[in-house]
């Protein structure tokens, strides 16, 4: 079941939920809008050109108000909010229609596991033969909260837990821990 604004108010105003800092109108009718952050990160070049799963990726990380996002480049961003889900609600991050129609295309795994904390890192993609410049504070996505029919027997603890800032790839933990 997806929530409507007067669930999410009242999870918010109860603690249950916790979205922070959360301004006047970013509550929608069945969302709440996230805004981006300060914090850009791109892959560094490596010496072979390659990049691979089994080794820790370097990036090089930013803090800009404002970051601008050339041709066909890829940046990894942070939402401004800072996100605290309770082990019985989802989270599915969607990018904002009016951005996607500038060539902007803004993911993440798209998916917000329950009892997740920690700021959002989003990718982000310019589609565009323009550059296109993101400012710190914008509105770029939403948040969909769906309730699950009961609490997660194993709630996120994961390696993103807790993260803040533009956060890289860990994919190279589930390799040391054996995991597909």
């Amino acid at each position: 079941m997806i929530l409507s604004d007067c669930t999410i108010q009242t999870l918010l105003e109860n603690g249950t939920l916790r979205i922070s800092p959360l301004g006047q109108g970013q509550i929608q009718p069945a969302s709440v809008d996230i805004r981006l952050g300060d914090t850009f990160s791109v892959v560094e070049d490596t010496s072979s050109g390659i990049v691979t799963l089994e080794k820790e990726i370097s990036y090089k990380t930013i803090r800009s108000e404002s970051y601008l996002l050339l041709p066909n480049q890829f940046v990894l961003a942070t939402t401004m909010e800072y996100v605290e889900l309770p082990d019985y609600l989802t989270a599915f991050v969607e990018g904002r229609s009016s951005l996607g129609r500038m060539g902007l295309f803004i993911q993440n795994a798209g998916w917000v596991d329950p009892g997740f904390r920690g700021e959002i890192t989003l990718e982000l993609y310019n589609a565009n033969r323009c550059a296109i410049e993101l400012k710190a504070g914008r509105r770029v996505g939403q948040l969909v909260f769906a309730q699950m029919d009961q609490a997660a027997l194993h709630p996120y603890r994961g390696k993103y837990q807790g993260q803040t800032g533009a956060t890289g790839s860990r994919v190279f933990l589930d390799a040391e821990a054996g995991e597909c």
